[in-house]
């Protein structure tokens, strides 16, 4: 302020102010590492002021230590497009302050009144929202924003040293930027305020009153020096230009008011320029901090911000879909906010699931990843032992009880298994995903467009064979490669397959008769199709089928056969791909036949990759779901545990990983038990991620280890023997061999291993106890007794804290084998290293596949064994840990896309069938309410 007749100069004002923010942020910074203010200034259009006064703002922000972002839309940006922005800046955490710059610079209509409302109040640092401005009318000061302009010139009025207390303002002018939220501020500040405008008939004689005058009219030298009373404070907020022939421009800057006859009468005035302007930028750093320091009061950087649900429990416990249909989700978009996800990375469906973009793993590149935790079994009873029940009460009692930040990934269910035998797999008892029937059912549709995907390339595969026997080589081509308004051109695809013939040309009518056959032939062995059609339900009937059998089909029939969708390769390339790119690039090598002259045939060869690409582009984001609890779910692939890999995705664990922060868990589960599912996960998952373990959860249950000791067979759907409803200490002892193998398997790969014994009603306090003793003697890093079924996440809190305790040792993973050893090295580390066998026997069948694949160049990918699951062995009937037995290696088949080899051990079906009593029969729809009954 300039005192009457005294120049007084602003800069130690305004750096007084920058200096105690500048200490403010470094305060910050040395108390939360890597922690920032961040600041984002949206313009629309390209307005050469805005310009200026943004340069101002970012400028200051570096000086001070804050993260400012500048995010410019073109001046044809819709309101639409404009209010987006907005929505993924609210949501962004690393935001603390954000201001929309005015006036909008857009060719199209804007409401300028919705955008700044859109701005969430805990960032408006401009204080525009008419939150901020009805809390400040209502004098909450504390619990918003003012906007800058009024709150610098509230402080160049406290620099004099004037009480505002009991003094009489005068404000001219009423903006909804300055005027009315200065009238307010004064008169909470225990002014008189009167507020007077261009069309006061008074206005003259009202300032003559002010002891403070603060003006904002936006008319240049409007308040005359006469009008002032003497020794007032002058604010004048005006930025006016007037013709001034004597400066290079033509023109000067002045303010609204008069300052050469004002100054001669106030005590203090602020210059124009130099004056409110500066002290505005500083305003706006100052609430951008003062946004940051409530942002760290309320969260801690890296640490969710997360409401759980609470549990009500009930004993006897419930049926599962009774306790997943009396729990209220949250909203799933509320669900993602918590975790860290912006509103434009969440594709909603529906209230109670949505879809990631892969937009939010780019953005958390540079995030630490979290602990990584797998959960695998003991060869299992044909029952389960619960390893997706303790999943989820694993991730409830560290989300929960232990509130650390944590996220389950699981694969996505088949619907054959849960209208035949199984039922759902969404856990059970309290420790569910839910909506229970949304994870079993449809979810978002990804295993439709799998099963599309696949019986897309099924269909090219007979097409293409029946058109090349039935058409001339010309006739082909010129199918081919049509002629569209007298002009040829080859497709992307097909230039590809040109220069994998070592044609390199792009001009269809330059291809000789030779090269022109090359092109329009496959020549498909009709023999060594491996590829087959899929549907996702339980159809024994349709395990051998004939296709052909129409009279158009001229004669040209196959024997073929259904699978279900989970085992098609499409399921298990969309679990191993890290990518769009990556899964689209795995679409095309995927092998579906050979030739007759034993030449791999791929999709890509089919020229179908595209299409594939196009049907699987929303399948690749995973699936956002939560527990009872209110603990997020990726839900994401479901590739089977015998063909395949039996993992969720890649993705969905690198995105959570991220998420989560390097303090949090992802914790996933491996199908079946340890020797199948566990070793795939390191072997391959973990292999083409890069991703590595810290922890495995090996779930085990007195019922399966009496059973590997010798008891009765276990069935689906017969009441269990006495034996594993009365304590048997002997029994449990001997079967706890398989318990001990399944340690070391884990030991192996040189990760520490936590047992967890999932307690029935029928155990004894004696059995518990014998297992988690033997478990620690084996050499588990620790054994738990866990009550999560019946208790929730409450139930799982010593497993809880036993996994943190084990994530802090260190983990040398280690991989089994080089993928550089012959086929049967590596097939043999497996059987003699894993499963126990003293060797393995190939017949002539896989004889010939390993002499075939080697051929053609997949001789290095890893092994996926398909073998059985209720056995460390070949056969379901040996139970506990057997060992000296000679592994039986029938055929081997190739997942060339996915990237593996899988031998097939003993017999086995891809086509599960439905039993004498599916459990469809116990599962309606309530018409009314529409909720569904009896599921699970």
């Amino acid at each position: 302020l300039l005192p009457c007749f005294t120049f007084f100069s602003f800069s130690p004002l305004f750096r007084q102010v920058r200096e105690r923010l500048k200490s403010q942020v470094t305060e910050m910074k040395e108390k939360f590492p890597g922690f920032r203010p961040g600041l984002a200034i949206l313009q629309v259009g390209n307005r050469d002021d805005s310009n200026l006064y943004i340069n101002m703002k970012l400028k200051a922000a570096a000086e001070i230590g804050i993260s400012a972002n500048h995010i410019k839309l073109p001046n044809t940006a819709t309101e639409a497009e404009v209010l987006k922005c907005i929505a993924s800046l609210n949501g962004d955490p690393a935001v603390h302050g954000f201001i929309v710059q005015l006036p909008l610079d857009s060719d199209k209509p804007i409401n300028t009144e919705k955008i700044t409302n859109a701005v969430a109040p805990e960032k408006d640092v401009d204080g525009l929202s008419s939150i901020n401005a009805g809390k400040l009318s209502r004098g909450d000061l504390g619990d918003c924003f003012i906007p800058c302009t009024p709150k610098g010139c509230m402080e160049l009025i406290r620099q004099t040293g004037v009480q505002v207390a009991g003094k009489r303002a005068v404000v001219v002018g009423r903006s909804k930027i300055v005027g009315a939220p200065m009238h307010d501020l004064l008169l909470w500040n225990h002014a008189t305020v009167t507020t007077c405008h261009s069309k006061t008939s008074t206005l003259a004689e009202e300032v003559g009153k002010a002891d403070i005058l603060v003006v904002a009219a936006g008319k240049a030298e409007m308040v005359k020096g006469e009008w002032i009373k003497p020794g007032a404070i002058v604010i004048d907020c005006g930025i006016n230009h007037v013709p001034d022939s004597t400066k290079a421009s033509g023109k000067r800057v002045v303010g609204d008011v008069a300052y050469s006859t004002a100054k001669e009468k106030a005590s203090y005035i602020t210059p124009v320029p130099g004056g409110v302007g500066p002290m505005t930028v500083a305003m706006l750093m100052q609430s951008t901090v003062e946004s940051a320091q409530r942002f760290l009061e309320k969260f801690q950087p890296g640490k969710w911000n997360i409401r759980y649900n609470q549990l009500t429990l009930k004993m006897p416990v419930p049926s599962d879909i009774e306790i997943s249909q009396s729990c209220m989700p949250k909203p799933i978009d509320q669900v993602g906010k918590e975790v860290g996800l912006l509103p434009d990375e969440l594709e909603l469906y529906g209230q109670t699931k949505a879809k990631v973009h892969l937009s939010a793993l780019k953005r958390l590149k540079n995030q630490p990843d979290g602990k990584y935790v797998v959960v695998t079994g003991i060869t299992p009873t044909p029952l389960g032992e619960g390893k997706s029940t303790t999943t989820v009460g694993l991730v409830q009692a560290l989300g929960a009880h232990l509130h650390q930040n944590v996220f389950a990934c699981v694969r996505q269910p088949s619907q054959g298994p849960t209208f035949g035998i199984k039922g759902g797999a969404a856990g059970g008892g309290y420790c569910q995903i839910i909506p229970m029937e949304e994870f079993n059912l449809h979810l978002t549709g990804d295993i439709h467009a799998i099963t599309a995907a696949n019986n897309l390339v099924a269909a090219a595969i007979d097409a293409r064979m029946f058109h090349e026997l039935t058409q001339t080589d010309q006739a082909l081509y010129t199918r081919l490669v049509p002629s569209v308004n007298g002009v040829r051109k080859f497709s992307d695809i097909q230039i590809r397959r040109l220069q994998k013939l070592g044609i390199n040309k792009t001009d269809p009518t330059t291809l000789t008769k030779e090269e022109m056959k090359l092109f329009v032939r496959l020549d498909i062995d009709p023999a060594t199709i491996t590829w087959q059609r899929v549907l996702d339900t339980n159809d024994r009937f349709l395990r051998k089928i004939t296709i052909g059998q129409s009279p158009t089909e001229k004669g040209f029939s196959r024997t073929a056969q259904f699978d279900i969708t989970v085992s098609s390769e499409i399921m298990a390339v969309l679990a191993l791909s890290d990518g769009l790119d990556d899964m689209k690039k795995r679409l095309g090598k995927m092998v579906v036949a050979s030739s007759k002259r034993g030449e791999p045939i791929t999709t890509d060869d089919l020229g179908v990759t595209g299409a594939l690409a196009v049907l699987m582009k929303d399948a690749v984001k995973p699936n956002l779901m939560q527990t009872l609890e209110g603990t997020p779910v990726f839900v994401h692939a479901g590739p089977f545990a015998n063909i395949a890999h039996g993992n969720s995705s890649v993705l969905a664990d690198k995105i959570a990983l991220k998420l989560v922060g390097k303090d949090g868990f992802v914790v996933t589960e491996a199908g079946f038990g340890a020797d199948i599912g566990m070793e795939k996960f390191f072997n391959i998952k973990c292999r083409y991620s890069g991703l590595r373990p810290h922890v495995v959860v090996l779930v085990a249950t007195v019922r399966a280890l009496k059973m590997h000791g010798g008891g009765p067979a276990v069935t689906a759907g017969v009441p269990l023997p006495k034996e594993y409803t009365e304590e048997n200490l002997q029994l449990l002892a001997k079967g706890c061999s398989n318990l001990n193998k399944q340690i070391q398997n884990a030991q192996m790969f040189g990760v520490p291993v936590v047992v967890a014994v999932n307690a029935f009603k029928t155990d004894t306090k004696a059995e518990l106890a014998l297992v988690v003793k033997l478990a620690k003697e084996a050499g588990a890093f620790d054994a738990v007794e866990c009550t999560h079924w019946a208790e929730g996440g409450k139930g799982a809190v010593a497993l809880a804290q036993a996994v943190q305790r084990a994530s802090q040792t260190p983990s040398n993973f280690r991989f089994l084998y080089n993928v550089e050893l012959p086929v049967i090295d590596k097939i043999q580390l497996i059987a003699q290293k894993v499963y126990g066998a003293s060797d393995i026997e190939l017949l002539p069948e896989a004889q010939e596949k390993v002499a075939l694949y080697t051929k053609q160049g997949f001789g290095n990918l890893p092994i996926c064994m398909a073998k059985t699951h209720l056995s460390l062995s070949h056969d379901p009937e040996q139970k506990g840990a057997p060992t000296g037995f000679v592994l039986p290696i029938r055929d081997i088949r190739a997942s060339v896309g996915a990237g593996f080899l899988y031998p097939l051990v003993g017999t086995m079906s891809t086509m599960p069938g439905l039993p004498t009593r599916p459990c469809f029969y116990d599962i309606d729809l309530d018409t009314v309410s529409g909720e569904v009954n009896g599921l699970f």
